[in-house]
Parts: structure tokens; sequence; C-alpha cells
């Protein structure tokens, strides 16, 4: 398949991909703020920031099951793309706290079509190739945030709160545009006939599952950490609301060189499972080790390893999600994959924030912490279920 596909076409695929995140992070840094400027409280604040996970979990599977079984996925694209522009239009026009929250709904289910995204463009690489297409898409996710949350202050303090909304809306029509041209293997979905029973059997698949439940882990780790109560941690310890942005480019360029280096020297060299583990082992001592940290530059390094293991996890991930499925389902695969990881994006940081009101922000880092353990634990549990099954089957055999 890869063979057949222009370098073109895979550049143009990657554009419209950068367009369909970049929107959602450029007013990211901004967003909180801004609806205390409107007077919103902090559960009203909460609210809004639940809704865009929660909305990825309501719509992923169903976007991936009627993809599979409509055989089609550029449209889906091209309305993930409008959807994110009426989004941010609304948050640029409106002035009413209910309407922020329909806008940033509507952004979590632009969002929710990243499951067709990342389908149509696997089916440009062969299957050997899936690791080296995972790992180029996701490069162009972490540098979309990267690039959104450096920007969203400057724009605001040159041309006001309104700005990245506006910017964001143009970006992502900008992608529609550009995504009637993506291309479209008639080879991307099968067209042996698929049936709503077929695709059913994709949830029981064993592989996916265990996928699936570390990538809520793994997602639970990052909206705690870095996208959750890092900012906090770095103003209670006394550092300067400035330097939040520090710590935000020392999480994500290693976020972002791992995302490249992940499926040509990471795996080739590790294996999907020694790598996931020795990722989420890195992720957890890294987040345990926060809280006993009180200087700028050793927080720097920690945030930097931190970000190099989450960027490794993602990709890798995302990845071996959909390898082990049929073609014609991998949709349905990868809705259910995105659905279920989205849990981490909203239980995560509601848990946390939990244990932070009871016991401290330091509690938070702890319960993060055994969570990356955790998935260490099930991976190494499963390597040794899977080696005694293989031994059995040796000594049947013999």
């Amino acid at each position: 398949m890869s063979t057949r596909i222009s370098n073109k076409d895979k550049y143009l695929f990657l554009v419209v991909s950068f367009a369909i995140w970049f929107p959602h992070f450029i007013y990211l840094p901004i967003l909180s703020p801004y609806m205390e400027v409107m007077g919103g409280t902090y559960t009203f604040i909460g609210i809004v920031l639940g809704s865009y996970g929660l909305m990825q979990f309501v719509f992923r599977m169903p976007i991936g099951i009627t993809s599979d079984l409509l055989k089609l996925r550029k449209p889906f694209i091209i309305c993930g793309l409008v959807i994110g522009a009426l989004s941010c239009f609304l948050f640029a026009v409106t002035d009413s706290l209910g309407w922020i929250l329909v806008a940033r709904s509507l952004a979590g289910v632009a969002a929710a079509t990243w499951v067709v995204f990342a389908v149509l463009y696997s089916s440009y690489f062969s299957d050997q190739e899936v690791h080296k297409a995972m790992s180029s898409i996701s490069f162009v996710v972490v540098l979309a945030q990267l690039l959104g949350m450096m920007f969203s202050g400057f724009l605001v303090n040159a041309w006001g709160w309104q700005t990245p909304f506006w910017i964001g809306g143009f970006v992502s029509l900008a992608g529609a545009v550009l995504a009637f041209f993506i291309y479209e293997p008639k080879s991307a979905v099968p067209k042996t006939p698929v049936n709503f029973r077929d695709l059913t059997t994709v949830v029981k698949e064993p592989q996916l599952l265990k996928i699936a439940l570390l990538s809520i882990l793994a997602h639970s780790i990052i909206f705690t950490t870095t996208f959750g109560f890092i900012p906090t941690y770095v103003t209670s310890i006394g550092f300067e609301a400035r330097d939040i942005s520090f710590i935000v480019f020392a999480f994500m360029i290693p976020h972002a060189i791992a995302t490249l280096f992940m499926g040509k020297m990471i795996v080739p060299r590790l294996g999907n499972w020694r790598a996931l583990k020795y990722g989420f082992l890195m992720a957890a001592l890294f987040t345990l080790f926060t809280p006993l940290v009180e200087t700028k530059w050793l927080l720097l390094v920690i945030q930097g390893f931190s970000g190099f293991a989450l960027g490794v996890l993602f990709p890798l991930l995302l990845g071996m999600s959909i390898e082990s499925i049929s073609p014609e389902k991998r949709a349905t695969a990868m809705g259910i994959y995105q659905a279920l990881y989205a849990i981490g994006m909203f239980v995560g940081p509601f848990v946390a924030g939990v244990l932070n009101s009871s016991f401290g922000i330091s509690a938070g880092f702890y319960f993060t912490g055994l969570l990356g353990l955790t998935a260490c634990a099930l991976i190494v549990f499963w390597e040794k279920k899977k080696s005694n099954k293989e031994s059995k089957r040796y000594s049947l055999s013999s």
C-alpha cells in the first residue's frame, strides 16, 4: 500500500490532521481564566472542561462503527473540521456562559472524529509500517499542542480574549477545504460486507481491551499532570505564572521528539510490550518524584523525562490498538479504543482533584504515579501469562 501512496498525499493528510487539533489548543491555556472573567464559578468551569472528554467518550464509538458500516472515511474528517470551526466561532461571538458550554462540547465532538483520521492515515502504509504511521501522525498532534499553547497568551495580550478563537476557527475552515483533496484509497475500507453483529465482536478482542485499559491509565497521567495540576503545583511552591510556559516547553519538546523516534528506533529495539513497560515505569517514577521537587531546574528536568516517556506511550498504544484488527473493522476498533481512553481524560483528574482537596496537592501526584506502576504490573502479568501458555503449548506438542 505504501508504495502506491505519494509523499504529497501523506504530507497533505498531516497538514489536515494539524488543522483538527491546533484550534482546540490555541485557546486551551486561556479558557479557564476567560470563563472566570465572564463570571463562571469553579464548578461551572470544571463542567465545561469535562464536557470535552465526555463528548469524545459518547461519540467516538458511534463514529467509528458508522464509518465502517458506510465504508467511508473522508466525509467524517470534513465534518469534524467544520464542527471544530463552528465551536471556535461560537466561542468568539458569544458572551453567554451557556453557549460557552455548548462551544466546548462541540469541540469534543470535533475531536471525536480523530477515530477516522488515524484509521485512514494508517491505510496509507503497509501493516508492517503501522507504528511508523502512528509515530508521524502523533508528532503532528504534539506539534499542534505545542504551537497552540505557545502563542495563546501572546495573542490575548496583543489583541484580546477572542483572538485565539477567531484564529482557531479559520484554521479549522482551511483544514476543511484541504480535506476535500486528501486521498482515500479504494482499499482503505475493504468492500467485504460488514454487518453490525460482525462489528460488535471487535469489543471482545483481547489485545484491544488490554491496550484500551493501558491508554486509560496513560491519559489519566497526562491529564492529571501536565494538562491538569502541574501549573497549580508550580504556583503553589512559589514559582511565578510565567514559569508555567517553561514547564510546558520542557514537557512538550521531549514529548514531540519521542514520537519521532518511537517507530524508528525504540520499538524495533525493545519490542512493543517492553517499550510500553519502560515508558510507564519512567512516567510513574518521575510523577512520584514531582511533589518532592522545589527547584525550577530540577522540575524542568523531571518534566522533560516524563514528556519523553509519555511521547513513547501514546503513538505505540495507538498503533497496537488496531494492529490485530482486520481492516474493515479498524474504525470500529479505533472508536472503541478512543472512547475508552477518554474515560481517563476526566476520571483521572477528577479523582486526583478530590484527593488534592482532602490531603494536599501532593496526593494527586502520588495517586497518578501509582497508576503508572499499575500499568507496569499489568504488562508484567500479561507477559507472564502469555509465557506460561506458550510453555504449556510447547510441552504438549513435544
